[in-house]
């Protein structure tokens, strides 16, 4: 009988876990400049389906501002949404070194509670070196909530920590 209690306590508890992948592309992890400037672009908004997540994109934006802001000296971002060419001559206009590009690539928030159905998202970031236009680097980060969220849980909540961690790799 302790045994089973056991098994459905762990059980429980790994329901409630969200899990983050971050699949980069093999090539080694760069290290950025503190001192260079970082601008960071807006992505447009997820989407599932039919439904388009207003605000997604600006949240996005948010979340890898504030994982850089954490390490580099001048941080800035877009307003709205740019196309990678009108992203990289603000980002030149601003002086920056870096032009950090997220995109959407998966957005569901879900009804968890009731539904059973995890909330999901994911994103790449592309940094790129804005006076050679190179790529530095690229990345996709994903997220996926666990069953048990007791509500309130966003797909932006799923990548807070990944990104984090991600941007710290790179300064560190």
């Amino acid at each position: 009988m302790r045994l089973v209690l056991i098994v459905l306590l762990v059980s429980l508890l790994s329901a409630c876990a969200d899990t983050h992948q971050l699949l980069r592309s093999g090539r080694e992890i760069p290290k950025l400049e503190k001192s260079k400037t970082v601008y960071v672009s807006v992505p447009k908004d997820g989407h599932y389906g039919q439904t388009v997540y207003s605000g997604s994109g600006p949240n996005i934006t948010q979340i890898v501002l504030m994982a850089f802001s954490q390490y580099a000296k001048i941080v800035e971002s877009g307003h709205e949404y740019q196309t990678f060419e009108e992203a990289l001559d603000t980002a030149r206009k601003h002086s920056a070194t870096y032009l950090v590009v997220p995109t959407i690539l998966e957005w569901e928030d879900r009804a968890t509670e009731w539904s059973g159905i995890p909330d999901k998202a994911s994103i790449r970031i592309s940094i790129t070196d804005t006076v050679s236009s190179e790529t530095i680097d690229s990345v996709i980060i994903k997220g996926k909530s666990g069953l048990a969220t007791f509500g309130g849980d966003h797909p932006q909540d799923l990548l807070l920590k990944p990104v984090g961690e991600y941007v710290k790799s790179l300064f560190e």
